[in-house]
């Protein structure tokens, strides 16, 4: 009855079936492996002291921005330069902006800081200066943002001396010279300046120390390649008790011979 299953047709049922279970079980495996890895990753964050409380370091010292380092007080020296305002970015549930500027360090690359946040739009809001001369800065290391951070806009055409995302790479073609692939944010409005109303900005947790949704997406996937796997093994078992079924009918003469 169940000779079909040496059938040319059958043959290539059951080499699908044979490769589709476990490569789905292996993908399953593997988001299950992902999601681990983010629990285990949150977990020694939480475990680590707060960032911000730990002693400032040179800011060659932290870099690259890990997770390990982002958040950590960072120091520079050296004179700010260009000025961008960075619009949509809401603090308190208030719209408001930050105020960027670059500090020209002595190794000539230029560390962007966030001196602070304020209410408005820009060009209608009047924005503080920045210290002048030589100044040392201690501020919360930050990775540059990407376009899935919140606030960041990545539509373009903004008037200029206006910045959608703090990056490195935005940054790159509106000044003549190097940017760090990071940026600071002061824990208090300026660095001996006058604040002009301006808030500091809180230092965010670095991306991948935490159960956000990629983490519980990981754990969805876990579960539908594993399903797909059940599914694929269900089919099958259906697929050939239909087949015998219908062999049986004809061996009893209770269905015409498809052959």
């Amino acid at each position: 009855m169940y000779r079909f299953l040496l059938t040319p047709r059958w043959w290539g049922i059951n080499l699908f079936v044979v490769l589709a279970i476990p490569f789905c079980v292996f993908m399953g495996t593997w988001q299950l492996g992902r999601f681990e890895d983010r629990v285990q990753t949150h977990e020694m964050a939480e475990k680590r002291p707060d960032p911000g409380t730990r002693s400032p370091k040179p800011l060659g010292d932290l870099l690259p921005v890990s997770t390990e380092t982002s958040g950590r007080p960072a120091v520079a020296t050296g004179t700010y330069s260009d000025q961008f305002l960075v619009p949509g970015r809401k603090l308190d549930d208030r719209d408001g902006f930050y105020v960027l500027d670059l500090l020209r360090t002595d190794s000539g690359k230029a560390l962007p800081v966030v001196r602070g946040w304020l209410a408005g739009s820009p060009g209608s809001t009047p924005v503080p200066a920045a210290p002048a001369g030589e100044v040392t800065v201690t501020g919360d290391l930050q990775a540059s943002e990407n376009s899935g951070t919140t606030g960041v806009d990545v539509s373009g055409g903004l008037p200029e001396g206006q910045l959608g995302m703090i990056s490195a790479a935005s940054l790159v073609n509106l000044v003549p010279y190097d940017v760090y692939d990071a940026w600071v944010t002061l824990p208090e409005p300026d660095a001996g300046g006058t604040s002009g109303g301006m808030k500091p900005v809180p230092a965010a947790a670095a991306q991948g120390s935490g159960l956000d949704l990629k983490a519980f997406q990981n754990l969805g996937y876990t579960g539908e390649w594993f399903v797909f796997a059940g599914f694929v093994l269900f089919m099958w078992f259906r697929l050939v008790r239909r087949e015998a079924e219908a062999a049986r009918d004809v061996q009893l003469g209770l269905a015409a011979d498809a052959d």
